[in-house]
C-alpha cells in the first residue's frame, strides 16, 4: 500500500490520536476509514448503525403521534 505524508497542526494530531485511541484504532486507521467513508458515500453499515442507535434509544414521545403534515408544520417544532 502506498504511503502519503500529511501536514497537520500539533494540537489536531494530539486530539486525533486521543480520539482514535478511544475508538480502539490507530490514527492511520482512523484517517483511512474517514477518507474511505468520504469518497464512498454512506455505506449500508452506517445506515445499520443508525437504526441500531434508534432501537437502543430510551426516547419517549409520551404517546404523542405525528402525521406528515405535523412534521412539516414548523409551529409544532417550537
Amino acid at each position: 500500500m502506498p504511503n502519503i505524508t500529511l501536514s497537520m497542526d500539533k494540537k489536531l494530531i494530539k486530539k486525533s490520536r486521543e480520539y482514535a485511541q478511544k475508538q480502539g484504532k490507530s490514527l492511520n486507521a482512523l484517517i483511512r476509514e474517514l477518507l474511505q467513508k468520504t469518497v464512498s458515500g454512506v455505506s449500508s453499515t452506517t445506515i445499520d448503525d443508525l437504526f441500531k442507535l434508534m432501537d437502543e434509544t430510551n426516547g419517549d414521545s409520551k404517546g404523542q403521534k405525528w402525521n406528515r403534515e405535523d412534521i412539516y408544520d414548523r409551529k409544532v417544532l417550537h
